[in-house]
């Protein structure tokens, strides 16, 4: 909770130089996009659940299956670390964030997963998606595929990126799910989520995942934004041989967002702590919701620059359909 308090302090500063008057009060709870999920990855014990299986847009984690994807394919031996990849006219079209290779340039496999999983660049995104399965449309569906093999029954995957498409769907339970497959299934591979930089051709490509710099323990794994998902975080930390993974999806502000994640594991930890020593407890009983925002508060807060998140904006996509 030490990140969130500090959160709740600069709002608490922020209030102060607001506009006199009485206004109305919103709670981060109450935002329609909000959902939220704090598993033990261990065990696959759920701690805590707010609206876990309701679809949501994911945003810029959509590329942990992208990645995902990739890890197989090293792994089946269909493509390697030195390959290079082309970049096609399609793929250097994408928006922001990006690498901005121009159409016939080239980089490698290695070099394409350290700029997705940093900078979530989309038209890095894009091009290894082609790389592997030809088209973005076939490699989406493959995505598809193996979030159904996982279990991650209420996603469906229309591109690579995460950016805006009205049946580009998932849930916080299915990201924890995957988040948990990747760190499982991937353990050699996983630690590409905790560099705070990428290397690439003399540049320091920072990752976007605030977190690893100020939450002891975490270490990975994807942030992301697009106006229609709101701020998303997947993010797994490990203390004292446990590892857990917290998922909020639907944040009004990045702030907000890695507060509310920060208080999730760090409540997490602490009871299971407890547990240890005898003592059953629950996240949902020790966890503090934040305090009620005034909608001018609220405001200020998301005024951030989304860019600092690496993704686009984007359109509002169509309404998503509900799925059984």
């Amino acid at each position: 909770m030490r990140l969130f308090g500090a959160v709740m302090a600069l709002v608490a500063g922020l209030v102060t130089v607001a506009a006199p008057g009485p206004v109305a009060a919103a709670s981060l709870y109450a935002v329609p996009k909000y959902a939220a999920i704090l598993i033990n990855s261990d065990t696959g014990e759920v701690l805590y659940a707010r609206q876990a299986d309701a679809q949501r847009f994911p945003a810029s984690i959509t590329k942990v299956m992208t990645l995902y994807v990739a890890f197989q394919e090293l792994k089946y031996g269909n493509i390697r670390e030195g390959d290079s990849i082309r970049i096609s006219s399609v793929a250097a079209r994408q928006p922001p964030s990006k690498l901005g290779l121009k159409p016939g340039s080239t980089i490698t496999v290695r070099e394409a997963m350290g700029v997705i999983a940093t900078r979530s660049a989309n038209d890095i995104a894009v091009a290894l998606a082609e790389h592997i399965a030809g088209s973005e449309a076939e490699f989406s569906a493959r995505m598809t595929r193996e979030a159904r093999r996982l279990g991650m029954s209420r996603t469906t995957f229309a591109n690579a990126t995460g950016l805006p498409n009205g049946g580009h769907v998932t849930t916080a339970r299915d990201i924890a799910t995957l988040s948990r497959a990747l760190i499982r299934d991937f353990p050699k591979r996983y630690p590409m989520f905790s560099q705070v930089a990428f290397e690439y051709e003399g540049q320091q490509i920072g990752n976007h995942n605030h977190l690893l710099r100020t939450l002891p323990g975490v270490d990975g794994i994807k942030t992301g934004f697009t106006n229609a998902a709101g701020f998303t975080l997947a993010a797994s930390a490990a203390h004292d041989g446990v590892r857990l993974i917290a998922v909020v999806l639907g944040g009004p502000n990045r702030m907000m967002r890695d507060g509310n994640v920060s208080d999730l594991l760090d409540t997490g930890f602490s009871v299971l702590t407890r547990r240890s020593r005898g003592d059953y407890t629950t996240v949902a009983a020790n966890f503090a919701e934040p305090d009620d925002l005034s909608d001018s508060i609220m405001d200020r807060l998301a005024s951030e620059d989304p860019a600092a998140e690496g993704l686009v904006m984007g359109t509002q996509p169509r309404p998503m359909q509900r799925r059984n």
